[in-house]
């Protein structure tokens, strides 16, 4: 399959002119005077940089990568159909849909870009997280920074010991329950063979305590819907949890939220403050 260069550079300037900077979570300006984004600001949201993405408007430079383009599509909000329409302009086979893929729901990306002042991640059905809120990463630090398994939470709590200090410390056997439980009912549901099997088999090699929770067969465990995690610096939080699911790639949009005048909205708005001063 070979680029359409011209193709793939009308593609991207329509999409871009189509974006509004409040679309994308980014503040407009009071001097804008573009009609879509900046091309500028769609590198920033592809991870790229202005020039790399100029050059694909402009019909020059290499091939961009599948890596590359999945990243455009992603910054572009563009959805799955539009998606595998922009790889097949730059030369690549679209990616297989299903529980795998990581592309993001342009809905959920919607609503994620406007939780700046909540606490907010999206998820997939592993525990990877694929994007967070400000506040979301003020809360818990940047968990989209893992790789390989380690970016699944159930992986890192029973491997990697800074996973659980970010919750308080008499939840952590009923937590070490949920995972446990939970990757049971994927590694089931997904089959010999898929990510949840792999992970399930490398924790019974790695985690004495999984080993033996897995032993007990258990299924149905699920969550509280109040967290209640420790932060460094404002201290416990207790916080409601709240699940939005998008069926087709199955991925997870989590919201959290304090109750208004408990001590723990005190603290998160607190937190806010804290956040917002460590970003500048």
């Amino acid at each position: 399959m070979e680029i359409d260069r011209g193709g793939l550079a009308a593609f991207l300037r329509h999409r871009r002119e189509l974006l509004q900077p409040e679309d994308v979570g980014l503040p407009r300006g009071q001097r804008r005077r573009t009609g879509g984004l900046r091309r500028e600001e769609v590198a920033v949201l592809c991870h790229m940089s202005t020039d790399y993405y100029a050059r694909l408007e402009r019909e020059r430079g290499p091939q961009p990568s599948e890596q590359m383009i999945a990243s455009i599509a992603q910054g572009l909000h563009l959805s799955l159909e539009e998606r595998d329409h922009l790889f097949r302009l730059s030369g690549h086979t679209p990616p297989v849909r299903g529980t795998t893929g990581e592309h993001i729901n342009p809905g959920l990306l919607r609503i994620l870009d406007r939780l700046d002042d909540t606490p907010a991640e999206i998820v997939t059905e592993l525990g990877e997280t694929l994007r967070q809120s400000p506040l979301g990463v003020a809360l818990t630090g940047d968990t989209t920074r893992h790789t390989g398994l380690a970016r699944s939470i159930g992986y890192r709590w029973f491997t990697d010991p800074a996973t659980r200090a970010l919750y308080v410390a008499d939840d952590h056997d009923f937590l070490s329950r949920v995972f446990a439980s939970g990757l049971r009912e994927l590694a089931t549901l997904r089959g010999a063979g898929s990510r949840a099997a792999h992970c399930a088999e490398l924790l019974l090699d790695r985690s004495e305590e999984f080993r033996r929770l897995w032993d007990r067969h258990e299924v149905g465990i699920r969550p509280h819907e109040v967290k209640r995690f420790l932060h460094p610096e404002v201290g416990v939080l207790e916080l409601n949890c709240q699940r939005l699911l998008d069926p087709d790639q199955s991925h997870s949009l989590l919201v959290y939220t304090a109750a208004p005048g408990s001590e723990s909205y005190e603290r998160l708005r607190l937190l806010s403050v804290i956040g917002s001063q460590a970003m500048t």
